[in-house]
């Protein structure tokens, strides 16, 4: 890797210090996202995103103060030439040297006549973690932002019932020893979209075969169900001007002494087994 700073590095700690660099940071510390010796998968999946995510890490390890290790990896699920081809250029252009290893993901989920969208999104992950593993990483980065993470928490209450919301990090169940992070998990995706345009970049819209013929979207949204949960959180915005940062805060801010139950490992708790033990004291 270059020791120079490149022109987009560059405008990521001068002109984007404060709406990128500083909440890339930010996440990073407060979270405790790296440790000195960690060996970090960086997982770029060609979008906005994960592109930005890894000029982000390339700044970060020519600035951090203690010494750990990056890797960056393209899992080829399945894209068409296309989309490939608009991944490799972007690399080329955006200086990051990573490695592609081919899967054939999308045809085996496409194969499938029930959830083929379920089937591929566990099949990428568990394909990231084992080929993070084979490389010699103990975490995977992935490019989930801000807005990533109010629209996962307000579409779980309203589809789910439940008030479950994206974590910064999480430890894998299935994989020992590794770990998930999400470095981007304060930047907003508006000044993602920002950054892209002020320099003419063109990124694929997701991993998706269902959408992979928009080589050049600006958004990703992925899916209609949560294109549906982005355009509400807009419309509430008219009335609630704060309803981003208030859904963002809520996961932060649980008052168990308010709610009827919770679960804590797999068991779940109602109100009414301290409710009970308080009528004995």
């Amino acid at each position: 890797m270059r020791d120079e700073i490149d022109i987009y590095e560059k405008e990521i700690t001068t002109k984007y210090r404060q709406l990128l660099w500083s909440r890339f940071l930010k996440a990073i510390h407060e979270f405790k996202l790296i440790t000195p010796g960690d060996k970090i998968c960086v997982c770029i999946s060609g979008g906005k995103d994960s592109m930005l995510m890894a000029k982000l890490f390339m700044c970060l390890k020519k600035f951090m103060d203690f010494d750990f290790e990056v890797k960056y990896l393209v899992m080829n699920p399945g894209y068409n030439e296309i989309n490939l081809q608009t991944i490799k250029n972007n690399l080329k252009i955006l200086n990051i040297p990573a490695e592609i290893r081919e899967t054939n993901i999308f045809e085996i989920a496409n194969s499938q006549d029930k959830s083929p969208c379920f089937l591929c999104a566990k099949m990428r992950r568990g394909a990231l973690y084992n080929i993070a593993k084979s490389m010699g990483c103990n975490k995977i980065a992935l490019g989930h932002h801000y807005d990533d993470v109010i629209e996962t928490t307000l579409m779980n209450m309203l589809s789910s019932g439940s008030f479950q919301t994206m974590l910064p990090k999480l430890r894998s169940t299935n994989y020992e020893g590794m770990e998930l992070i999400r470095p981007l998990y304060y930047i907003r995706e508006k000044d993602i979209i920002r950054f892209r345009k002020d320099n003419n970049l063109n990124f694929i819209q997701c991993a998706c075969r269902f959408t992979e013929n928009c080589a050049i979207c600006d958004n990703g949204g992925g899916g209609s169900r949560r294109l549906y949960i982005k355009n509400l959180i807009k419309e509430l915005k008219k009335e609630i001007p704060d309803v981003e940062k208030n859904l963002f805060s809520a996961a932060n801010n649980v008052t168990l002494d308010m709610i009827l139950g919770y679960k804590k490992k797999g068991q779940y708790h109602s109100y009414l087994e301290e409710y009970d033990d308080s009528d004995n004291q």
